[in-house]
Order: structure tokens, then sequence, then C-alpha cells
């Protein structure tokens, strides 16, 4: 689907961007786009890549003119930019509902009016039963991406929502190293506390399932395992062989103990694959009369959450770390 192509990443030099990038320049687009409002990581692209096929430009998806020449022309975007750190966007909402919000709706509004083919809208775990801005302005994002594929008759939207992306920029795990490195004890907010696990890797497969799969409205999420907050640094400990001690440090604001891929409401109507669940659109009007078929088919408690998932032990932690090109470099 890539092939000859013209690709647009919004917030592309960052850490799903990057990955991104290397994984669908393979596929021999003829352009990839990267829009961002940071200079120094653009520049840092360029010269890492020197493929000429990389386009660069600057701009915020907060303001709607300085990212529709990035747009125009394009057949696919994937839409990754936003504000992801929980405390900052508590302290800061107006600031996460500009971007998150606001600058989704622009971007998905453009391409539609630029007859984009598809836009795949990157969101998180956060975004179900959100209890923090960040949560709630990716939820309103979701809805956003949502309503506008209703009033799309060429370009589809579709969205896809996973968990924390292991050693992800401003992620727990580059912190514990840090730590660990320093001989300094690990700070974590919460020893019982759950995250679904997922590599880099796995979320540029989950974008590239949807943009192969998606209609216009479907909701992806991966099947994913998950760990203890504690586990994860007693593997991480065991791992590189430290004598840190953990230290608990209470839960920061916002967060929460477990997080949830799929509510359930969501759950009742998805629709299994091996690796993939998918949640279609509700296609229905304003007009109630007509009745889902799964309308009554909603079981509480039955959502898809960090908990109820697969629990890694601390061995099975260490396993998946390894396979982190990140890792190895950091134990080499």
């Amino acid at each position: 689907m890539l092939n000859n192509k013209i690709i647009l990443i919004t917030g592309g030099t960052g850490s799903f961007g990057s990955t991104f990038l290397s994984k669908i320049a393979a596929y021999n687009p003829k352009e990839i786009r990267i829009l961002s409002r940071d200079e120094k990581k653009q520049d840092d692209l360029r010269k890492k890549f020197s493929d000429t096929r990389i386009k660069f430009f600057i701009g915020d998806v907060r303001d709607i003119n300085s990212i529709k020449y990035a747009i125009k022309g394009c057949n696919y975007i994937f839409h990754a930019a936003a504000l992801k750190q929980v405390p900052s966007c508590e302290f800061f909402p107006i600031e996460a509902v500009k971007t998150n919000v606001n600058g989704t709706y622009n971007v998905v509004t453009t391409a539609i009016r630029y007859k984009v083919d598809k836009v795949v809208c990157l969101s998180t775990d956060k975004a179900c039963y959100p209890i923090n801005a960040m949560g709630i302005s990716k939820a309103m994002m979701e809805k956003v991406a949502l309503a506008e594929s209703r009033n799309s008759d060429h370009t589809k939207v579709c969205v896809t929502r996973y968990g924390n992306v292991m050693a992800s920029r401003g992620s727990v795990i580059p912190l514990f190293i840090n730590q660990i490195k320093n001989e300094k004890p690990l700070t974590i907010t919460s020893s019982e506390m759950t995250r679904f696990l997922m590599s880099l890797d796995e979320a540029v497969d989950l974008v590239l399932y949807a943009l192969e799969n998606g209609n216009n409205g479907d909701l992806f999420v991966q099947k994913s395992p998950a760990s203890s907050v504690g586990d994860l640094a007693k593997s991480l400990i065991k791992l590189f062989n430290s004598k840190s001690k953990i230290k608990n440090i209470g839960i920061r604001h916002g967060e929460k103990l477990h997080e949830t891929l799929l509510t359930s409401e969501e759950f009742s109507k998805s629709e299994e694959f091996d690796n993939y669940f998918k949640v279609p659109l509700d296609s229905r009007d304003l007009n109630y009369s007509i009745k889902s078929e799964k309308e009554n088919e909603i079981k509480l408690d039955n959502d898809y959450n960090s908990l109820k998932t697969k629990q890694l032990s601390v061995d099975e932690i260490v396993s998946k770390l390894l396979e982190l090109s990140y890792i190895q470099n950091e134990i080499s």
C-alpha cells in the first residue's frame, strides 16, 4: 500500500515517528513528510537518514494554516503529534486540548478537504475511562476523529489505541536505567500498579495493520501483556545486575492504578482477530429508533485492562526487554 505513495507523519520527530520512518522507508514510498515544531530534531533526522524522499515541514497542528502545505497531495497521514505526559497535562490542561483535540480536528478536516485517502490517528489507553487531563484530551481526540469520519466520503479515518510503549522518550524504563547507572534507588509510584507492555515495533505494526484493514471510523487495539511496575523495576535490576533498591514515592498527579484498552461497551461490540481487536463505528445517526444489534449484550466489568490481561513474570519481562535494541545498546 505504501509503494510510490506520499506519506505524512505528524509529530514525526518523536519516538514513534522516528521508528515508523525507519520502517516505512523500506516500503518504497514516493515521499515521506515529517511535520513537527522542533527544528533541532528535524535536523537530527535529516542527518541520520540522508534520504531525499524525506521532506521536513516546520509547523504546529494547532495552526491549521501551518499544516495545509504538508497535507496537500498526501495519500496517507499518520497523526502522532500530541502532548503525552500525564503530570504536565494535569497542570496545563488547556495546552493538552489545543494540541490533542484542536490539533486533531485541524489535521482530519484538512485531510478530508484535500481528499487524503486515509488518516490513522494514534491514541492511548489513558483515553479509556479517563481520569487525567491527558486521557480526557485523547478521548476527545478519538471522538473528534470518529465524528469527522461520518462526514467523509473519500477520506477514511480510523484510530489506534495502545498502552505504554517500552523505552519511548519520557517513559519509565529510561528513567530506571539512568537511576541504575547512577546507583540511585528506582523510584516507583506503586509496586502494584500495572501497565501494558508494548514495543515501538509493535506500535508500528498496529498502525500499519489499521492502514491495511481499517474502514471509516474503526478503532484498533493490540492484544498486549502487562506487568506490575514493581516487577518491571525488579527485571531491570536483574538485567543490569544492579544493587539498586526500589523506593516507593506515591502515585503522581492523574495516574491510574491500572490502565484500560477497551471499555466494557467497546469490548461488547468488538471483533477479535489473532493479535488485535477492532471496534467498528456506531454508524447510527441522532435518530435512535433503530436499535443496535448488540445493545443488550453489554456486560459491566467486562473491559480489557492491564490487570486482566496476561501478567508477565520478572523473567518474562527480562526476555521481552532483551528484544529491544535500546536495551541491547544500554547493556553493551
